[in-house]
């Protein structure tokens, strides 16, 4: 199939596929081309950008995918492995709310201050909240 063909089955774009074959996530060999040059991609292609876009949907990221992708095409991807990577990104997850949720305590008691009047004593003035001075 095309890369059009490949971009509607898959639901990635053009762009997004040939990201992935310059990443060397997916490959097209020369053989695997039309008398014209065009590439012709096959349903194993297909099905492994469909892995990539199944494993990124649960927060991981391209390189993180790729190794678990690296584990199943070599058998070793046992629950107890999986597990195992999902723990550890779900304890990723985890950390980056605990971060997420400190951010937004901070800037809300922030701007409650600020609208509290502690800050720009006229409304002309700008509010000092991102001051450095």
């Amino acid at each position: 199939m095309l890369i059009g063909e490949l971009s509607r089955r898959s639901g990635l774009t053009r762009d997004a596929i040939r990201f992935y074959e310059k990443q060397g996530l997916i490959t097209v060999g020369r053989r695997e081309r039309r008398e014209n040059n065009y590439k012709e991609y096959s349903e194993a292609v297909l099905r492994k950008l469909l892995l990539f876009k199944k494993v990124k949907s649960y927060g991981f990221t391209l390189n993180e995918a790729d190794e678990i992708i690296a584990l199943l095409d070599a058998r070793l991807a046992s629950c107890d492995v999986i597990s195992k990577t999902a723990g550890d990104k779900i304890a990723s997850i985890d950390k980056k709310i605990r971060e997420l949720i400190g951010l937004k305590d901070l800037l809300q008691s922030s701007v409650e201050s600020c609208l509290k009047g502690c800050c720009a004593p006229e409304q002309s003035e700008n509010c000092t909240l991102f001051n450095i001075d």
